[in-house]
């Protein structure tokens, strides 16, 4: 696992896969640091070297009324307090060149979506700020086109790039994950795998994305079976109500059960 570079990253020395989690968008100073005081508990205990996850604003909306922030300083400072209250590196999306900049101030990791992931200019201006970046691979990629989106990393100077599988479109409304694409992806970069990302329903005709919550075990045990270095995925106390792709977030109350679960299968695969 390429994480030595983060920041504050704890654990790395272990066999076990990393996290990156929280919640879809930044919402509120309150519900961010309820939110990652939970998942640090439990990735403590689990010995789960963990990266807490948040968008400062969300720009890829299918309607014009939908939720896209609370303020682009605001949240980013939600977001350095998060890392600086429990000690965790911080992740989050960034969708323009001066986002780059601007977010590199505030956070340890910066994420390329999956709808921008060929955006040159984005990717080297994600990479010339020094940060860790992680390349969501494109819904319309194959796993192997990763490849050229890690070298506009690395040929930019900066050797701390990962990639995540977020699935792959199937049909108009519909996600499916082709699990012969993380041992492809990882002679590229370290890879991880977007658990609830991958369980979206998008272009559903009310302008709301759906998702498939009940297959997050399924999707997540898939993925540590075929060796992936960290899962991603999202996680609300109340997703039902969330103002970001609340129907395909796991419930936090679930979270502490299914990382046991996903720690037990990993041991089980380094100790054959």
């Amino acid at each position: 696992m390429q994480l030595q570079n983060i920041p504050n990253i704890k654990n790395t020395d272990s066999d076990n896969f990393f996290l990156l989690a929280g919640p879809c968008a930044i919402e509120g100073e309150d519900m961010a640091l309820r939110i990652a005081e939970k998942v640090v508990a439990i990735t403590d205990k689990l010995q789960i070297p963990y990266i807490f996850k948040g968008s400062f604003k969300k720009a890829n909306r299918s309607r014009i009324d939908s939720f896209t922030g609370i303020g682009d300083e605001k949240a980013l400072k939600i977001l350095r307090k998060v890392s600086e209250t429990f000690n965790v590196p911080t992740v989050t999306d960034i969708h323009t060149n001066e986002d780059a900049s601007m977010a590199a101030e505030y956070v340890d990791v910066l994420q390329i979506p999956a709808f921008l992931v060929r955006q040159t200019d984005l990717v080297v201006a994600a990479a010339n700020t020094g940060k860790t970046v992680n390349l969501k691979k494109g819904q319309f990629m194959s796993p192997e086109a990763m490849q050229h989106a890690v070298k506009k990393v690395t040929d930019s100077h900066n050797q701390n790039v990962m990639v995540t599988d977020r699935g792959t479109m199937f049909g108009y409304q519909d996600m499916i994950v082709d699990f012969r694409g993380i041992p492809t992806m990882r002679q590229y970069a370290t890879t991880v795998l977007d658990v609830t990302h991958s369980l979206q329903q998008p272009n559903q005709s009310s302008g709301v994305t759906g998702g498939r919550p009940d297959m997050i075990e399924t999707i997540s045990r898939a993925g540590i079976a075929t060796g992936v270095d960290g899962l991603f995925m999202e996680t609300h106390f109340d997703p039902a109500n969330a103002k970001s792709d609340g129907a395909n977030m796991l419930h936090l109350d679930y979270l502490e059960n299914l990382l046991k679960n996903l720690v037990a299968i990993r041991q089980t695969i380094v100790s054959l």
